[in-house]
């Protein structure tokens, strides 16, 4: 199929090395881009907590990497522990791919007790991990590392809707189909944009499409990139 990826630019050349492996032809067109934001830390945690890749990725310079790399690091899956190992950190602990799986490890291994754990983090997240750490007891303290701001709408993207050159769109997170919807109708290509498929992480992620008109829609049936990719390959068939 024709496809494309609309995550910020590592994020979707990465997944778009995956599709072309499989036969897709893919565009890359990101609405979204990572900024790091550089928060004042103090270096004196338990350990380490991430749910993103970016998050490792943007502490890798920060003026107290050298010591926070010392610290055992809890990642929510494969990607994420991998981008802390690149980042420096040598301790690293992965989940199974979602909150729920962090969770229960970081509860089962109840890092330094007499200090709270860090959770660094993007602006926007899904759940309440400091909230959900807290019920078993565990503090930890929130640090925002990044943020995803808002990219334009590509004109490759927006030529490839006219020409009719995509089957489908991969969508990651709620909020980059926010952007796809109001990008697509400030472009005027509505129509285009919401009558192909839409291949969703979430019901969450699949809402603002629905909103729009889309009804072309299908849902992975778990949160990570290969339940994903194992849609896009059904589809295929």
């Amino acid at each position: 199929m024709r496809l494309a990826l609309t995550r910020p630019q590592d994020d979707s050349e990465r997944s778009a090395l995956a599709l072309r492996a499989r036969g897709h032809d893919v565009l890359v067109a990101p609405l979204m881009r990572v900024e790091t934001i550089e928060p004042g830390l103090r270096p004196h945690w338990g350990a380490i907590v991430i749910t993103s890749a970016n998050a490792a990725t943007a502490i890798a310079s920060h003026p107290v990497h050298a010591q926070l790399v010392k610290l055992p690091v809890y990642a929510v899956g494969k990607r994420s522990a991998d981008a802390a190992r690149s980042a420096g950190f040598t301790d690293v602990t992965s989940a199974g791919g979602d909150l729920r799986d962090l969770l229960r490890i970081v509860a089962a291994h109840r890092p330094d007790a007499a200090a709270p754990l860090l959770y660094l983090a993007g602006e926007d997240r899904a759940g309440d991990l400091i909230g959900d750490l807290a019920v078993h007891g565990i503090a930890a303290e929130l640090a925002v590392v990044y943020r995803a701001a808002t990219a334009p709408f590509p004109p490759a993207l927006i030529a490839a809707l006219k020409a009719g050159d995509v089957d489908g769109v991969l969508h990651f997170s709620k909020r980059s189909a926010d952007n796809y919807v109001d990008g697509a109708t400030k472009a005027g290509v509505a129509p285009q944009a919401f009558g192909i498929r839409h291949f969703c992480l979430s019901a969450q992620i699949a809402a603002p499409l629905k909103a729009a008109g889309a009804t072309n829609i299908a849902i992975a049936k778990r949160p990570d990139e290969a339940a994903l990719l194992a849609l896009v390959e059904a589809a295929k068939a």
